[in-house]
């Protein structure tokens, strides 16, 4: 297969990615302001739990189909008309709040509108990095791309608080339209590759979604331990579920804290997140991967249970453990994407992403569904407690008796045979 990426493309692409980055700041303040503001007015754990739910529902149903439309049509079009759709959601919302009808529940809903877009969002722009960037700079781009989302997640609550501290919420929403025009432009003035036309005849292009679904699925089996570490992603993902939902709830409601201590966790969570991602940045190549995997793992889940045992206020302590928790993601992140990177074809990335994603996040709704009432009944700390220690529990075992931890993504050879494999697939 003719190569994609090369050094024009790569420029092209960090322009890109520049633009993606603004946006990325104008979405986090929006979301975290919206959560507080749903949380100060209901009170209500179980609200938090149907907006958390309603928001990934379409992830987990639309991003399959979506990966799937992203090998097939313009990837460039497919991000422009997201992100212009989630940016109508939010003048939407602009104008509810400016006319004084803002029932939580509504704004909960129009909201969730806003995960459709990131189901069509997050798989076509993974695709797009392996089509312009040469495969010996996949593992520093991820890298590098963990640690400067890290940075705008970690000034994004920041932002977000201070602002509610000045601004009515009306006009901190206008920054996610602000952000949408900036990105915009780079991405209008880009040429994304069409890997399409290069990969595939106009008769290949007429071939099924079910089918393409298929080899995404093949081509994910074909990977030694990766539909292993999917199925745990799934269980994981599904316990770390009611810290993500609940996490306002637990500072407002439970330790009587303000947006700015909310702010303050999250805070350190993107700290921990930019060591770690500076981390991955310097290190060319990951020894042992799967070992290092593994372990972050564990250290990501033990130390979440220390928020289930915090005294009430203690918020320096909590976002201390932040900090601990978010140095492991993105060294995990990284070693996962960059397996998955070097061995697929670029003309396959849509849909293993999509695949890749979607199984990740299967359970998750059911997860934020359930959060809320499960708070409810056992109360907030126990919830958290009682998840990381299965989490811990369920890594090890995966660990102490797979398969998983004999393979070795180092070996060159191994990683070529199993390219040519996926590069044969034929699924009737």
């Amino acid at each position: 297969m003719e190569e994609l990426a090369n050094q024009n493309t790569f420029r092209s692409y960090l322009f890109f990615w520049s633009g993606q980055l603004f946006s990325l700041i104008g979405s986090l303040i929006v979301q975290f302001v919206i959560t507080w503001w749903v949380t100060e007015v209901t009170g209500s754990a179980i609200y938090l739990s149907v907006g958390m739910f309603l928001y990934f529902l379409p992830m987990v149903f639309i991003t399959p189909f979506a990966g799937v439309l992203t090998d097939r049509l313009n990837r460039k079009k497919i991000i422009a008309i997201a992100d212009s759709t989630q940016a109508l959601v939010t003048v939407w919302i602009i104008v509810l709040f400016y006319s004084n009808n803002v029932n939580p529940l509504v704004i909960v809903l129009i909201n969730s509108l806003r995960g459709i877009c990131q189901a069509f969002h997050m798989p076509t722009v993974s695709a797009i990095m392996p089509s312009m960037v040469p495969k010996e700079k996949l593992s520093r781009i991820n890298g590098i791309n963990f640690l400067f989302t890290s940075f705008i997640q970690l000034i994004g609550p920041v932002i977000g608080a201070t602002f509610m501290a000045f601004f009515p919420i009306k006009l901190i929403l206008w920054m996610d339209v602000i952000t949408f025009g900036i990105a915009i432009i780079p991405l209008l003035l880009i040429k994304i590759p069409s890997v399409r036309k290069i990969a595939e005849t106009e008769t290949e292009i007429k071939v099924s979604f079910k089918k393409e679904f298929k080899e995404g699925m093949l081509t994910i089996k074909m990977i030694p331990g990766l539909l292993t570490i999917l199925l745990l992603s799934m269980f994981l993902n599904f316990l770390i579920t009611p810290l993500n939902v609940l996490l306002p709830y637990f500072v407002n409601i439970t330790h009587l804290g303000t947006a700015s201590d909310l702010a303050l966790i999250l805070t350190g969570f993107n700290l921990g997140m930019i060591i770690g991602a500076v981390i991955t940045s310097l290190k060319k190549n990951w020894k042992h991967k799967i070992f290092v995997y593994f372990s972050g793992l564990m250290i990501t889940m033990g130390t979440l249970s220390t928020l289930g045992f915090a005294p009430k206020g203690y918020f320096i302590l909590m976002a201390g453990v932040a900090v601990i928790t978010g140095m492991t993601l993105p060294i995990v992140n990284t070693i996962y994407m960059t397996i998955i990177q070097r061995v697929v074809p670029v003309d396959k990335m849509g849909r293993v992403s999509s695949v890749d994603q979607s199984l990740s996040m299967a359970i998750f709704p059911i997860g934020t569904l359930i959060s809320g009432p499960l708070a409810e009944l056992i109360g907030v700390q126990n919830l958290f407690i009682y998840s990381a220690f299965i989490g811990v529990i369920i890594t090890f075992l995966t660990w102490r008796f797979t398969k998983v931890r004999r393979i070795n993504y180092d070996d060159k050879f191994e990683l070529a045979n199993i390219t040519d494999k996926i590069n044969n697939i034929n699924v009737s």
